[in-house]
């Protein structure tokens, strides 16, 4: 449905984007993922006509939409953006900023406008203006513009980030009904790895500009490719050590080591917070909990870790309110299936 092919593109001089090449199909949902600078919005401004890039080429269906010497004009690409900020018309009301792209006009457009917004659970707002309506509500105004023209594409920048966290779950669940339901190709730009999780069939995980892994939100938790991927997916702890043939030797035990490891190299073992498993009885390494902090649905628990030259500072969440004493000497052992060997400085910042 919509290619990306080989795009390179740059502003004055710096590149935003190098090299990136990736498809979306009909009814899929991608987010692109990374920290800011990354190149995301960049991608998102090239698929919707608004840059014009400097290397490669974009495909809708086949076609050519863009290139280093051709670009299509952003209204004749059918494709549907919604912008971060929404970029509601204040002087119109919710019907007419959700009409105000489509070619039909009249009863057509009105029909057409009260359906998606009926989809998207605003009907009843159709007569307000943008002013009188909460974020929340601004938001589905904009995705229903977006989706009024029945867009082969529609592009998301970013599109829960001015929503509360409790506002974000609930519009967010919606949103992935909607979109799933209109069949359309979903590109979504967001820096928040659980909302890309939540929201993607598939994730493109960005730095510098370049893509560093491609795949399904499972894969990428469970087989990230760099310590910085696994960074970007949850909290971890990252402790250094050696290889030995096919072991890691740290301070928290053995680990397998990948075969593209030297005997005797240096390595980085990130291990997810919880990952770390706290027991009463004789199994792993002696620690004492510095602080605990009840954070709702699970405690995160603050250890220190002696390993003889110094000592290890550990966080471990563990699921629920926890009975555990600060101060108390607890046992600490690493579930392997959470923690994941690179060579040493492997996708640090």
């Amino acid at each position: 449905m919509l290619e990306f092919e080989h795009i390179r593109h740059a502003y004055n001089g710096s590149l935003s984007v190098r090299d990136v090449s990736f498809k979306v199909q009909p009814g899929e949902v991608i987010s692109l993922l990374g920290p800011s600078g990354c190149g995301k919005t960049t991608l998102l401004r090239l698929a919707a006509g608004l840059e014009q890039p400097q290397h490669g080429s974009i495909r809708l269906h086949g076609d050519v939409i863009s290139s280093s010497d051709y670009i299509q004009p952003p209204e004749r690409r059918g494709i549907g953006y919604m912008f971060q900020d929404y970029a509601l018309f204040p002087h119109m009301t919710v019907l007419q900023n959700v009409v105000f792209g489509l070619t039909e006009k009249g009863s057509a457009a009105t029909r057409r406008g009260l359906d998606v917004l009926g989809e998207v659970g605003i009907d009843d707002l159709s007569d307000m203006y943008p002013h009188e309506l909460s974020g929340g509500q601004q938001q589905r105004v904009a995705l229903a513009r977006a989706l009024a023209p029945k867009p082969a594409v529609i592009l998301l920048d970013e599109p829960y980030a001015g929503l509360d966290s409790r506002l974000r779950e609930r519009i967010r669940d919606q949103m992935l009904h909607v979109l799933k339901a209109s069949n359309a190709a979903a590109l979504m730009v967001t820096h928040d790895a659980e909302e890309a999780m939540f929201m993607s069939d598939r994730i493109v995980v960005l730095r510098d500009g370049h893509v560093v892994q491609t795949g399904r939100p499972v894969n990428l938790y469970c087989q990230p490719s760099s310590a910085f991927v696994a960074e970007f997916f949850g909290e971890v702890n990252r402790i250094e050590g050696i290889v030995a043939k096919d072991k890691v030797i740290t301070a928290l035990g053995e680990f397998s080591a990948p075969k593209t490891l030297s005997d005797g190299s240096a390595a980085s073992v990130v291990i997810r917070h919880e990952a770390l498993l706290i027991d009463a009885g004789n199994d792993g390494v002696i620690g004492e909990v510095m602080e605990s902090r009840l954070l709702g649905r699970a405690s995160l628990i603050h250890l220190s870790v002696p390993t003889g030259r110094d000592v290890l500072h550990l966080h471990a969440r563990i699921p629920g309110l926890n009975s555990i004493e600060v101060g108390s000497q607890v046992r600490v052992r690493v579930d392997p299936a959470q923690a994941f060997v690179f060579a040493a400085g492997n996708g640090a910042e």
